[in-house]
């Protein structure tokens, strides 16, 4: 059904086609018609027979005395026209030709009033012949601009790479812009780009050129991003646009220790989340302290997570905020978790869970024996040893209980002795000399 549908409409366009070459409005005055239909067709063989110079006088007289004949001279006459530059070595001449054709897109305006169907030609041609003209390149971008007007969108997506660059040109033949305005100019053409996009179109070499000129442009630093860029996000914080730009600049500049890049990312990983935004997010809450925020995006980067090693970082990060909260079990879980996971996170997860216990001697002490309080520094120190931390060992033993004091409780090196409190693990008891 869709394949009639299809061939039918092609049917259609053909039978319209025929309809439009066949109608013509020649003069009324016999003289007047015999020379319209002399130059028509003289105009026509030089063209097909590729002799485009030729074929711009009689083509010419066409335009200038039978403006309304029909729209096919229009169509042709840029075909002619651009032909006819192609194949004149003179660059004065050429540059005649080149504007003939951007004429006769003009009078095709006049004449049939049906620009939206041919704007995005007369664009083309634009950039093609007059982007390196320094006077010239504002009309052209006027042309870019008024497809937008009348269709807001393009159809051939790769003339949106031409759009980039213009803005670029105008910007460094003209001084036309500030950086903030070139940006705006960016983001409105970013939005036809994300629009050709959702339609399934390929954007990659628009993308790729606006890049490209950006860093030629050396628009893009920290302080930038922060006071220019930043500031406006803060007036309008449903600019989701501004702040997927602000959060890939942050990102290709490593300015990730501006206010302006937690917000972006903030808002980037509320809307679109993915594993790396939920973890810098949670990463860049735990380095401002902020433990209550860190914990629910971190989790959520554990549900985003493609693979065991992304898993067990995501552990590691929650052990520290698990540790920073006062939970010390939930720091050992997840520490455990995380070198379950992941081999080379072990070193880390055991130096964590050791430091938990150092600092759990005030915690756990009971005040009856100092065996069991300094059994804590025991289970610090087979920590720092499956860590191979030595100096984290050596820490640890100088807390150990003293030969004396063992011998006071009636207790001996080699027995074992549970540590009691959240630890709760047994371990052998040991003298630090």
């Amino acid at each position: 059904m869709k394949l009639k549908f299809v061939l039918t409409g092609i049917v259609a366009f053909m039978v319209a086609g025929l309809a439009q070459a066949q109608v013509f409005n020649w003069p009324s005055d016999a003289e007047m018609e015999g020379k319209a239909r002399e130059y028509n067709a003289a105009y026509v063989d030089y063209m097909n027979s590729e002799q485009f110079v030729e074929a711009t006088k009689p083509l010419n007289w066409l335009l200038v005395n039978v403006p309304n004949l029909n729209e096919s001279i229009y169509i042709n006459g840029v075909k002619v026209y651009h032909g006819a530059a192609g194949a004149v070595s003179d660059q004065a001449q050429k540059v005649v030709y080149q504007d003939s054709v951007m004429t006769v897109f003009d009078l095709r305006k006049e004449n049939f009033q049906n620009e939206e169907k041919w704007i995005e030609n007369k664009a083309y041609y634009g950039y093609q012949y007059f982007k390196n003209d320094k006077v010239k390149v504002p009309n052209v971008l006027k042309t870019f601009d008024r497809v937008v007007e009348l269709n807001g969108e393009f159809q051939t997506t790769n003339l949106l790479a031409y759009y980039y660059d213009l803005v670029y040109r105008n910007y460094t033949f003209n001084k036309a812009y500030s950086k903030e305005e070139i940006l705006t100019e960016y983001e409105k053409i970013n939005s036809l780009a994300e629009v050709a996009q959702s339609n399934g179109d390929d954007i990659s070499v628009p993308s790729s050129t606006r890049d490209q000129l950006i860093v030629a442009m050396e628009l893009i630093d920290c302080d930038f991003i922060e006071n220019t860029l930043g500031k406006k996000l803060k007036a309008d914080m449903s600019n989701e646009s501004l702040a997927n730009q602000i959060f890939k600049y942050s990102v290709q500049y490593k300015c990730l220790s501006t206010e302006a890049f937690t917000l972006a990312l903030e808002i980037v990983d509320s809307n679109n989340p993915t594993f790396a935004t939920a973890q810098v997010r949670g990463m860049r809450y735990i380095q401002n302290r902020e433990y209550d925020k860190a914990q629910p995006v971190l989790e959520k980067a554990l549900t985003l997570a493609e693979n065991d090693k992304q898993k067990a970082e995501v552990h590691l990060d929650l052990a520290k905020v698990h540790a920073q909260a006062g939970k010390k079990g939930a720091s050992r879980t997840a520490a455990l978790e995380a070198a379950k996971l992941d081999s080379e996170k072990s070193k880390d997860a055991w130096n964590l869970i050791a430091q938990l216990y150092m600092e759990s001697f005030n915690d756990c002490k009971g005040g009856v024996s100092r065996a069991k309080d300094r059994a804590v520094y025991v289970a610090a120190y087979n920590a720092y040893q499956k860590a191979g931390n030595s100096s984290g060992m050596a820490s640890a033993k100088a807390q150990f209980p003293s030969k004396e004091e063992l011998f006071t409780e009636g207790k001996q090196p080699g027995e074992s002795i549970n540590t009691g409190c959240w630890i709760g693990e047994t371990v052998t008891l040991a003298t630090r000399d």
